[in-house]
């Protein structure tokens, strides 16, 4: 049984007529009879009285309650399709470092809700090395994190770019220098991101570079929790820039130019190849994707 047989059969029904069913549904009239006889044989019943005109049988109309409930049904089913295409909604699964989280996700989101309320979005934040990996597992359906190297099972569409800081408390002593090198602090307590970040691994890279050991005194998951460490003066770190505009506003942090920290790192919204992207997701993709640059750049 098909959906085809179960219109031809109500569309008889209508018109009394194998011929005049078949010009409607643009069907010979040996198709239209191929197609009632196999419904017959399937349900080992006789469907129509073939008596000039032509009647459905007892059974018949009962099989055609049924098969108007199941059209019904389908119409019902092809609406809500159309409306999930015309209305973006669902869920999205976001993945994202706590900083960027805090950072730009408020006035992304802030306008997303108020556009799409069918929309629902829930956050998880983790170490930006692993913002990929939930990615590719499908753990989560979009990331936003530093890119590094292209991965080709990504989607990736650049956002915009980030840089690292040296910032230390305004009671530090080296919160009166405006600019140093990497050779002049490394004997200093710094408190670092955890290893498995980006952030880390650019400076261990720079520290590596430069045959230096740096005096490591804390270790953090998150920017956030470094942050707080420096603003009580327990020891100096390197930070995103984005993320400190509060504390430079509140002036609770203090930048120190470095030059070897001057590199730009791309921040983009990832998504893994050739996966279905839902209505909200699509929507979700397209808005971020056309934001300026300047939206997640500036403070609030």
């Amino acid at each position: 049984m098909n959906i085809s047989q179960l219109e031809t059969l109500l569309t008889i029904s209508k018109t009394m007529s194998f011929r005049k069913a078949g010009e409607l549904l643009n069907l010979t009239q040996p198709a239209v009879s191929a197609q009632i006889k196999t419904l017959e044989d399937e349900f080992k019943t006789v469907l129509i009285d073939r008596n000039q005109p032509v009647t459905l049988t007892d059974h018949g109309k009962v099989f055609l309650e049924h098969a108007e409930r199941i059209l019904a049904v389908v119409e019902e089913l092809k609406q809500k399709l159309s409306d999930l295409n015309a209305i973006p909604q669902g869920h999205i699964v976001l993945g994202t470092t706590s900083s960027m989280a805090i950072q730009i996700l408020p006035r992304v989101l802030s306008y997303f809700q108020d556009q799409y309320p069918l929309i629902k979005t829930t956050i998880h934040t983790m170490p930006s090395s692993q913002v990929l990996a939930s990615v590719e597992n499908g753990s989560v359906d979009i990331g936003i994190t530093y890119i590094s190297e292209k991965n080709p099972n990504m989607d990736t569409s650049i956002l915009y770019y980030d840089s690292f800081v040296l910032v230390a408390s305004p009671a530090h002593p080296l919160s009166q220098v405006v600019h140093t090198n990497i050779h002049m602090i490394k004997d200093l307590p710094f408190i670092m991101l955890a290893p498995d970040t980006l952030g880390r691994r650019f400076l261990d890279q720079i520290f590596k570079k430069n045959n230096i050991q740096p005096n490591i005194i804390m270790e953090l998951s998150s920017s956030e929790e470094v942050k707080r460490m420096v603003e009580i003066n327990l020891g100096i770190a390197v930070v995103s820039k984005l993320s400190i505009a509060n504390e430079l506003k509140l002036g609770s942090l203090k930048i120190i130019k470095v030059v070897e920290l001057e590199p730009y790192h791309p921040v983009a919204v990832v998504y893994k190849s050739g996966r279905y992207l839902n209505t909200a997701m699509q929507q979700f993709l397209s808005d971020l994707k056309g934001m300026p640059e300047q939206s997640f750049l500036g403070s609030e």
